[in-house]
């Protein structure tokens, strides 16, 4: 991702900041990309007024902007998640993670802690992709919910973060599904056990071990392993009785193993 240039920085913060000049006038090339000094409240307010302006990349340089000029003031730390804040709103979350990883090296005790960690999590929450992608941001997002659980949790970002951890393995667990079903339709029947054990075993709390539980026991079934194939069924039937799931288990289970049904 790109980062933007110190000449376009400049430009927008000249724009945002619209200041007179008086005795900084120069030719208009040299004044591009001019470094102008401006006092912690006038770049503050001016980055507050963009944001509130809904202008998000703008008020995250001024943001930038007062932490670079005045690095040593109480408003300094408080920019550094501003900027944070600025470019998740403007769906730039590289640049909104670098921000918010920047604040906790520089105050990793600080009360806002919590909510540096929050800003980071959401960032690769948003960025999760269909299950027919790749998805390693998926598996980031939970490391950092994880980590915001961990180290906070009694907040309400950790509360927040326990919902969204149970939506992303929930996610995870649809990948699994979606490579499973791939290998049942290659009949690498294996390589789809595997799979589904995953779901079962790594992801029990999800919407998909009922899918998952029936498509083991297809599966074993097709390797020539029935007791195995009877075991998934079993399963499937103490736990979820009633569904579409353990319908479609029986019905094979009777097809290919009608002396069990019997007995």
């Amino acid at each position: 991702m790109m980062r933007p240039s110190p000449r376009s920085t400049a430009l927008a913060i000249a724009a945002a900041l619209a200041l007179p000049l008086a005795g900084c006038a120069k030719d208009k090339n040299k004044s591009d990309t001019s470094y102008v000094a401006h006092d912690v409240d006038t770049l503050y307010n001016a980055a507050r007024e963009r944001l509130n302006r809904g202008q998000y990349k703008i008020a995250a340089a001024l943001f930038d902007e007062v932490e670079r000029q005045h690095p040593y003031s109480v408003w300094a730390r408080r920019a550094q998640l501003m900027s944070a804040f600025c470019y998740y709103l403007s769906r730039d979350y590289q640049k909104s993670i670098d921000s918010a990883q920047r604040f906790l090296s520089i105050h990793p005790g600080n009360k806002d802690a919590p909510y540096a960690l929050y800003l980071i999590a959401v960032d690769y929450y948003e960025q999760i992709q269909d299950v027919n992608r790749d998805q390693k941001i998926t598996q980031q997002a939970l490391d950092a919910m994880g980590e915001l659980i961990r180290r906070y949790p009694d907040t309400n970002y950790a509360a927040d973060a326990r919902v969204k951890v149970d939506l992303i393995q929930d996610h995870l667990a649809g990948k699994e599904m979606e490579v499973g079903r791939f290998y049942q339709r290659r009949a690498d029947w294996l390589a789809a056990v595997l799979r589904f054990r995953t779901v079962i075993d790594k992801y029990q709390t999800t919407s998909h071990v009922p899918e998952a539980l029936e498509r083991l026991t297809e599966s074993y079934l097709a390797l020539g392993i029935p007791e195995e194939a009877k075991k998934a069924a079993a399963v499937l039937g103490a736990n979820y009785p009633g569904s579409k799931w353990y319908e479609r288990a029986y019905a094979l289970i009777q097809k290919k193993m009608p002396e069990t049904s019997k007995s």
